[in-house]
């Protein structure tokens, strides 16, 4: 299955099971459905070398934008046009292992992309905001991209005002205001794979680590690959609840702004300002 290691086996490492799982994850719950979505995780050198050689470069992908910043460092990707529920079966068709090259302006193939495959069409939207993130937290790594169901279906019904979206997702589950106290950011819809797009969601992840992409779906950041699921799962769960709330008449009671507050002292998160009116 896929390429023959020579050290230890690629497919035991850490990061290399968590890309696996939170890719079936993802296809299970129906949030990348086709080749839907995509996941680029920062590596460590350390964390490579007991399993591949990180001088042996298969092949060098031109890109279309400067990625300077972050020139010499490693990520694990989901393939161009690929589909999560193949990952588990062929990993080496379906992820690849790339280092951004000294220019900036391509990415270098150490494992993976079998058959002539090349990375997600939003690897510049993820290189922009692993750039923009790791500027305001050294300790990032994880970006990921769904169509979460029920987020999706609100960006249709509800009102895109961040404040207000973040408002209501916060008054559907107690712990909402605790896992995304930074609330969430909302861009107009723009083509998925352009420049554009990432630049405009990269603006937004200055100041949150969940961003919407109205009619299509939702782009996560965080330190580890636990933290971005948790985060989407978190939102989503909300937004189900949402749907379900308005499917049954609308709320008659909900928690007030000053029980949020108070959630947010006990558990010592600061809420994104402007939103609660106290």
């Amino acid at each position: 299955m896929g390429t023959t290691m020579t050290r230890n086996s690629l497919y035991n490492a850490p990061f290399f099971q968590e890309m696996m799982d939170t890719t079936a994850n993802l296809y299970r719950l129906g949030w990348d459905e086709r080749n839907g979505g995509n996941i680029s995780y920062l590596l460590r050198e350390d964390e490579l070398i007991p399993y591949l050689d990180v001088h042996h470069v298969l092949r060098t992908v031109p890109m279309s934008f400067d990625a300077s910043a972050l020139s010499g460092k490693y990520f694990i990707v989901t393939g161009s046009g690929k589909y999560f529920k193949n990952v588990k079966r062929d990993p080496a068709e379906n992820l690849g292992i790339i280092r951004i090259a000294n220019d900036g302006n391509s990415y270098e193939i150490l494992w993976g992309f079998e058959n002539g495959g090349v990375a997600t069409s939003e690897l510049p939207t993820h290189l922009m905001n692993h750039m923009q993130r790791l500027a305001v937290d050294k300790n990032h790594r994880v970006i990921m991209h769904c169509h979460a169901t029920h987020l999706l279906a609100m960006t249709f019904t509800h009102s895109l005002k961040e404040e207000d979206f973040t408002k209501t997702l916060w008054e559907m589950c107690t712990e909402c205001i605790v896992v995304f106290p930074d609330g969430i950011g909302v861009i107009p819809w723009i083509i998925p794979g352009t420049n554009e797009i990432g630049e405009a969601t990269a603006e937004k992840m200055k100041d949150v680590r969940l961003v919407l992409w109205p009619h299509h779906g939702v782009f996560g950041a965080g330190q580890s690959m636990d933290e971005v699921f948790g985060l989407i799962e978190t939102a989503e769960k909300a937004a189900q609840v949402y749907t379900v709330v308005c499917a049954q008449g609308g709320k008659k009671q909900t928690i007030t702004d000053q029980q949020l507050q108070d959630l947010a002292d006990a558990f010592h998160v600061v809420p994104r300002e402007g939103i609660l009116n106290l």
